[in-house]
């Protein structure tokens, strides 16, 4: 038994001499024994009110002002008055420095854990990943958060603050439609943003100028495929960045109401690589505290009270319905990603025969926080799933592979745990994780310019996943209302190019 003296802290109440002594020690075995690598820390302690706060403004410390963030706080805050949800232990930021705001009603063993999980978890996986690394600005987002909230500020003085609302309505609908998914020329620099503002709206005023002036007198006047193939190459077409298009070429905008489209158009573009490793990330995080505490608790800094609340936090995060449990709702991305980091440093540590045969280039070869560091830099939730996911894993987990087609009135069980049977069960989980996959494909492919300006969208179906027609109707309105002519969205089959649905003609209702 340790003497008390060696604990970090005793009973449940916390302060910040005991906050910065557990972070010494979290720190000293993070980047001592794990090697993690990480921007420099930010630790802030909120009450829950600002909690929700951060919760409605998607988690943001600087946010400019919009109706649908008031509305998801008074949601919040009733079912948490409630007793109806509780509210996370922490929110981590993207930045650097990365902030961490930790709740005020926390214990000091829960303090210790989520510093574990999110000042160095969360905060090493920002600065590795080469998703994060490609895609974000960590260094330059909160100047650039800054200079939104203001300039949306004073175009609500200029204009009126009903003329930023319906721009921003607009643009907020597209927002999962706002991103570029292929790697750009240059690392994005958010801090410049607002000194290239003019710049840039002097190049799009030039680009648009050109591109309009050079519009068919006639038009009824007929092009060949080669003209016709020219004009979609100037206008970029096709286009998936619905959001980029809009900024750069909607013939009515003011180049006030292109500045708010692009900067909706970063904020999506800054949580796009989160959405690809949200199972990556929670699972390094979960990792990485689980194995700070352990070590912590083996060295007698923590008591055994302390690790039981700890490890009663932790096993509720990672708990896992079975999918026969009215409590199932699909997989918990905390506990399937915290179980393969574990199953890898087994496979590190200690392989099976089945493990050297199925990952030769990394079982057994003792370094399993360098293996883990590798894999939480070079993939993504879809890529990881493919390259790690174990047999073993697999049986323990008990998963299977079900064949359900929407016209039949039986299910077959597709893959069971045969060799062929892994392989199916990997791919079938990788997808689900496949942001292409989940995400309906929608493209412009082309504008009216001879006739009624009349902006074209095509979907593409996979696997008969249809929109759904009301919500699609609403989201076209808006996408109107930006271009400012009507808008024809076709459903078309993927492989076949079937028309599947074809919604006409969408005309503008607002003018912005």
């Amino acid at each position: 038994m340790s003497d008390t003296s060696d604990l970090l802290f005793t009973g449940a109440d916390w302060d910040f001499e005991k906050v910065q002594r557990a972070y010494d020690a979290i720190e000293q075995i993070a980047k001592g024994e794990m090697g993690l690598v990480t921007y420099p820390n930010q630790i802030e302690v909120i009450t829950a009110e600002q909690m929700l706060d951060a919760y409605s403004s998607i988690g943001m410390p600087l946010m400019y002002k919009h109706w649908s963030f008031g509305k998801h706080f008074a949601r919040d805050e009733t079912l948490y008055r409630k007793g109806m949800r509780g509210l996370a232990y922490e929110i981590v930021i993207n930045s650097s420095p990365c902030i961490s705001y930790i709740m005020e009603e926390n214990s000091m063993a829960m303090q210790t854990l989520v510093i574990a999980h999110a000042a160095f978890g969360h905060n090493h996986f920002f600065a590795n990943n080469s998703l994060f690394r490609q895609w974000t600005d960590a260094r330059g987002i909160l100047d650039y958060m800054e200079f939104a909230k203001s300039y949306i500020a004073k175009c609500e003085e200029r204009h009126g603050h009903a003329a930023v609302e319906r721009v921003l309505d607009a643009a907020h609908a597209l927002m999962s439609h706002g991103v570029h998914k292929y790697p750009r020329k240059r690392t994005p620099d958010l801090r410049d943003e607002e000194k290239r503002a003019a710049e840039r709206r002097a190049y799009q005023e030039q680009m648009f100028n050109d591109l309009w002036r050079t519009v068919p007198k006639k038009a009824a006047a007929k092009m060949d495929s080669q003209e016709l193939a020219e004009r979609k190459r100037r206008l970029g077409l096709p286009e998936e960045n619905i959001l980029y298009f809009l900024e750069k070429l909607a013939p009515k905008l003011a180049d006030w109401q292109r500045e708010i489209i692009r900067i909706v158009r970063k904020i999506s573009q800054y949580f796009y690589p989160q959405k690809q490793t949200k199972m990556m990330n929670e699972g390094c995080a979960t990792f990485t505290h689980y194995t700070i505490v352990n070590r912590l608790h083996e060295m007698g800094k923590l008591s055994d009270g302390a690790m039981l609340e700890i490890l009663h936090s932790h096993t509720s995060v990672v708990f896992q319905p079975d999918f026969d449990d009215r409590r199932y709702s699909g997989i918990n991305p905390y506990a399937l990603g915290f179980a393969m980091m574990n199953d890898i440093k087994r496979m590190c540590e200690a392989p099976t025969d089945e493990d050297r045969a199925w990952f030769p280039h990394f079982a057994g070869n003792g370094d399993p926080y360098g293996t883990l560091r590798e894999a939480w830099a070079d993939y993504r939730d879809e890529s990881f799933i493919l390259q790690y996911l174990s047999p073993a894993l697999i049986r323990k987990l008990r998963l299977f592979k079900i064949h359900d087609e929407s016209d039949s009135p039986h299910m077959n069980v597709a893959a069971i745990h045969n060799e062929r049977g892994y392989r199916e069960v990997r791919k079938a989980l990788a997808r689900n994780y496949d942001i292409a996959h989940l995400e309906p494909d929608i493209q412009i492919v082309d504008v009216d310019l001879a006739g009624d300006r009349r902006l074209i969208l095509h979907h593409f179906v996979e696997s008969g996943q249809m929109l759904d027609e009301a919500e699609t109707i609403r989201v076209l309105r808006h996408i109107a209302n930006l271009w400012g002519y009507e808008v024809r969205l076709l459903e078309i089959e993927s492989g076949t190019d079937v028309v599947l649905k074809t919604y006409d003609d969408v005309a503008p209702v607002a003018e912005l």
